[in-house]
């Protein structure tokens, strides 16, 4: 403490304390440009405007990514689609004779036109009838009769269906009236019409993806976590278990299992059975994974709390450990959905998965392992465009999530 200062007169004058020396110290001024900068700089309405919470933050990271936003538009849209494919679809899948005019087996695919006889312009689209004919080979050929105009019409009667199994209805999207026929991605061998199978076959594909891969996250997460919680010869176990799985060649596990199916089951049992066996090879390599990351999570402190107030481990597990995992799961999840629809259109398209008369993308597939029948009806090729461009759809919103739900790409701003 500084010494009292002393007058000339003798007097003793206190000195002022160190509090009141910085009370009287006057605040440093700030210009009013400097304020109005503070308040409305570029950088303070960018911070004001950032989200706190990690899904907000991931979800501003995921909208830089135009690729992975359009992504997952794709794939809401072809899920939407499945979802309601009884109304879309024009016919029944399993009808050979659509429109009950008579079969068209392998009919190439109609052309919508927009222009009238008369050459006149007209917003109803419609389509010209077909007759067939005979090559020196004797195939079939279709030509167009222009003598025969079918206006496409939206909101139509046609075959009895169950809209989400439930809903009684005879309403389809669009068709023709009776006596006529519209294929707008032609015919299969059987004359079935294409895309009303390509639709109802998007049900069994895009379906066995999320079902898959929900039953083996489920699996893998829950034996994974167990695994990596307690340890000792549990762990030792439940790994050697998954190693064993994991030294199979998954290809070939796939076709003993699938082909040890009965011929004589019916077609929604098969489709079940085929999810089990996809859902069957791909936990192994979840549970070693997510063991790895619980094995670094259980000595946190939050969880020796947990302990310390006595919840039983089922709920360590479930509620503060698992949880942990769940960014990695997200991003798993999605670049693995891919590898279950291409697993289960590689068993149809050889006869092992669903079968006929069930459509499925891969077993739609099947017309294409005739070379003369792929070189002269393209469109038959049809389901695979569509497994390519689910799959790309899958991969580029995994990368985009990775991307945005990892603190280490965040920028701010």
């Amino acid at each position: 403490m500084a010494p009292p200062e002393v007058a000339t007169t003798g007097q003793i004058i206190a000195a002022p304390a160190p509090e009141t020396l910085l009370d009287a110290a006057p605040a440093p001024s700030i210009a009013p440009s400097q304020k109005r900068q503070l308040l409305t700089g570029a950088a303070a309405r960018g911070l004001a405007d950032m989200p706190s919470s990690p899904l907000g933050l991931a979800w501003r990271q995921l909208r830089k990514n135009r690729i992975a936003v359009w992504s997952g538009v794709v794939l809401l849209a072809l899920y939407f689609t499945a979802l309601i494919a009884p109304f879309v679809a024009p016919y029944d899948p399993q009808d050979q004779v659509p429109g009950g005019v008579g079969t068209a087996t392998f009919q190439s695919p109609m052309r919508l036109r927009f222009r009238e006889l008369d050459g006149t312009w007209h917003l109803r689209p419609f389509v010209y009838g077909t007759k067939q004919g005979f090559t020196p080979l004797r195939d079939i050929i279709y030509a167009v009769d222009p003598s025969r105009e079918y206006p496409i019409r939206f909101f139509v009667s046609g075959a009895p269906y169950r809209l989400f199994g439930l809903i009684p209805s005879v309403t389809h999207l669009f068709g023709v009236d009776r006596g006529g026929q519209v294929f707008l991605l032609g015919t299969d061998e059987y004359g079935r019409d294409y895309l009303t199978r390509l639709l109802y076959g998007a049900q069994i594909s895009l379906s066995v993806g999320l079902v898959g891969i929900a039953i083996t996250f489920v699996l893998g997460m829950l034996v994974g976590g167990i695994a990596g919680f307690y340890g000792g010869w549990i762990d030792d176990f439940i790994m050697r278990v998954c190693e064993v799985i994991m030294s199979i060649p998954d290809f070939y596990l796939l076709l003993a299992l699938a082909a040890a199916l009965p011929a004589t089951l019916p077609p929604a049992r098969v489709y079940l059975l085929i999810i089990i066996i996809l859902s069957f090879i791909g936990w192994a390599g979840m549970a070693r994974i997510i063991r790895g990351m619980v094995l670094s999570v259980r000595e946190r402190e939050y969880v020796e709390a947990g302990q310390a107030l006595g919840l039983s481990d089922m709920q360590l597990v479930t509620r503060h450990i698992l949880p942990s995992t769940f960014t990695y799961a997200i991003v798993a999840a999605t670049l693995s959905v891919p590898a279950y629809i291409l697993s289960e259109a590689g068993l149809s398209y050889l006869g092992l998965g669903i079968r006929d008369p069930m459509a499925s993308w891969g077993n739609m597939l099947s017309a294409a392992q005739n070379l003369t029948t792929l070189t002269t009806r393209p469109w038959i090729l049809a389901p695979g465009v569509a497994i390519f461009i689910t799959t790309l759809a899958f991969n580029f919103l995994g990368d985009g999530l990775r991307d945005a739900l990892d603190p280490k790409s965040r920028k701010l701003g």
